[in-house]
């Protein structure tokens, strides 16, 4: 039987689970492929912590570059994560005629363009299926399964710490600070959870989510993006009394001409499916023009379901090699890709509705001068509500809208702030809601 070398850099918690079906899964795999996939070598600085797979110590290294410099290996696989030493590896591995797989998303959205072409010069593949929402083949159905749909907007709940704090948030009425304490105690959050609560991980995969839906470059630049370590547990008990969830929400839309690009808290219907996805669970949900609107939903992240996402792409890319070729599929889902480019509406065009929070001062007319700044900007209230006194003697006034648009609110949210019956900075969020809006700008 033929056999396809693999090399693994990086034996943490993916590389575990990785080397554990290789490993476990060999006979399955091998039928599936009609050739052995032969775990050749796995490169870790530290060979000494204990793993949950047994591998035999001749397979084990502290050097990469034994895996980079030895011709048998067809396959590497970078998990090290992180941007320099994951990119030196990847383009040392693409130089030597290596095929690459990658769950290394950050990775991808910096430097994917510089990569792929890369690869794409030297006659092999990078692949990187791991790299969004773990367990959830995303890539493959934007790659391949939508390939006869014009993507028309993509949502995603790409984050499970950030939807764990918000569940927590939201069933538990607790604050932010509490919610994500217990995403740390139950694993879900890293010590330091920056690069999650701020919406940068999000960010990251929505860039190489854009790029495979509209067959163009990757552009991280041209994403807003807000995260959530400034949400009030309020917000989420008003937003429930309005009808909806707060999630934080991965956005992309073609109007045809443009397309937006944002990551942020987002008020949803409590009926929309993307509402019930609780926990550390993900989700995207993709309308195509021809299929309409499909979800998929699972793991996004952890030892297996990652480790599943690589190990789909290495049998793929062996499947290619089997067959002495590459590239059958562009990465980005159209040969001209990193050709092409689309342009991105800014924030300040946006047109959808919105949720606004008020602290003002409990006296007559309070209402009247809020409204009559928004009415100036051209911003219609569709529901109003004002609740018990919050402090000492200012009651929250909450406010959902009609569409307006983005630039129209901050000016107007920046007069009403002003205002010495309020106190600032007045809270808002932006609310997707197809009941409450009939046509897009």
């Amino acid at each position: 039987m033929k056999a396809v070398n693999v090399g693994v850099i990086g034996f943490g918690t993916v590389g575990t689970g990785v080397v554990r079906l290789l490993i476990e899964q060999r006979e399955l795999l091998a039928r599936r492929l009609g050739a052995d996939l032969v775990l050749a070598k796995v490169a870790d600085l530290d060979l000494e912590r204990p793993r949950t797979v047994a591998v035999p110590r001749e397979l084990l290294t502290s050097r990469a570059v034994e895996i980079l410099d030895d011709p048998g290996i067809d396959i590497v696989v970078e998990l090290i994560g992180g941007l320099n030493t994951a990119r030196d590896y990847i383009l040392a591995a693409i130089e030597r005629g290596k095929h690459v797989v990658t769950a290394n998303k950050a990775l991808l959205a910096h430097h994917g363009n510089d990569l792929l072409a890369a690869a794409a010069a030297k006659g092999v593949e990078i692949a990187f299926e791991a790299a969004v929402c773990g367990g959830i083949p995303i890539i493959l159905a934007l790659r391949q399964g939508l390939a006869a749909n014009h993507i028309r907007e993509l949502f995603g709940i790409l984050n499970g710490t950030c939807n764990y704090i918000l569940t927590q948030m939201s069933q538990q009425g607790i604050s932010y600070a509490q919610a994500l304490a217990e995403a740390q105690v139950a694993g879900y959050a890293e010590a330091d959870p920056a690069l999650d609560v701020e919406g940068t991980d999000t960010a990251h995969k929505l860039a190489i989510l854009m790029s495979l839906s509209y067959g163009a470059r990757l552009d991280l630049e041209a994403i807003a993006v807000e995260g959530i370590s400034r949400l009030d547990p309020l917000d989420l008990q008003f937003a429930r009394e309005f009808g909806y969830r707060l999630k934080l929400l991965a956005i992309t839309r073609d109007d045809g001409h443009r397309v937006e690009a944002r990551v942020h808290p987002t008020l949803i219907p409590r009926e929309h499916i993307m509402s019930r996805v609780s926990g550390a669970m993900n989700a995207v949900y993709v309308t195509g023009d021809a299929t309409g609107p499909i979800l998929l939903y699972g793991q996004g992240a952890g030892m297996m379901p990652t480790a599943s996402a690589v190990v789909s792409d290495i049998l793929d890319l062996a499947r290619n090699l089997m067959r002495g070729g590459a590239g059958r599929v562009p990465p980005l889902g159209c040969r001209t890709a990193l050709e092409s480019t689309r342009l991105i509406k800014p924030l300040n065009d946006l047109v959808t509705n919105y949720y606004f929070r008020f602290a003002a001062l409990d006296r007559p007319g309070v209402l009247a001068q809020v409204s009559g700044i928004l009415g100036n900007y051209g911003i219609s209230i569709a529901a109003v509500t004002q609740k018990g006194r919050e402090v000492a003697c200012t009651v929250p006034i909450v406010m959902i809208t009609h569409e307006a648009r983005e630039a129209d609110v901050r000016q107007a949210l920046k007069m009403i702030d002003q205002l010495p019956v309020v106190s600032p900075p007045a809270i808002f969020y932006r609310i997707e809601d197809p009941h409450l809006h009939s046509a897009r700008i």
